[in-house]
């Protein structure tokens, strides 16, 4: 089975965090993410990704949250295997420049970001995210 590696970022700005979703077309809302391109770090990938896919060139990784999730798809007939490593970080900056890969973008509050995701394993990225803001700001 065919394998693939991305990295990718759970954006979120304001004391109440917004997160920015990437429309991919159909029904599929997402976050920022994109293949590891030869010896790029994780990290490299997500800048350069986010970058390339909203303009954001300044966030601030938060210390101690990767997230690892898994999931199969099928292109050409062809089972891949995909992982995506999911960084949390913010930004200042909610101008965003989107790129020809997506056809909107939204920045909202947990609640409403809960509701416009496509994918349980996304969801569940979320949660987790929003978890980890929470026991930070205690």
């Amino acid at each position: 089975m065919k394998t693939e590696k991305s990295s990718g970022a759970i954006i979120f700005c304001g004391e109440k965090p917004k997160f920015l979703l990437l429309h991919y077309g159909k029904d599929h809302w997402g976050f920022p993410k994109g293949h590891v391109e030869g010896e790029e770090s994780e990290i490299e990938t997500l800048r350069r990704e986010l970058k390339e896919e909203t303009g954001i060139e300044t966030i601030k990784i938060a210390p101690g949250f990767r997230k690892k999730t898994t999931y199969f798809f099928t292109s050409f007939g062809e089972t891949i295997a995909k992982t995506v490593s999911f960084y949390l970080a913010e930004t200042f900056d909610e101008k965003i420049k989107l790129s020809h890969e997506h056809s909107e973008f939204e920045w909202l509050p947990f609640n409403q970001a809960m509701e416009r995701l496509s994918f349980e394993n996304t969801k569940n990225l979320l949660r987790e995210a929003q978890k980890f803001l929470n026991q930070k700001n205690k």
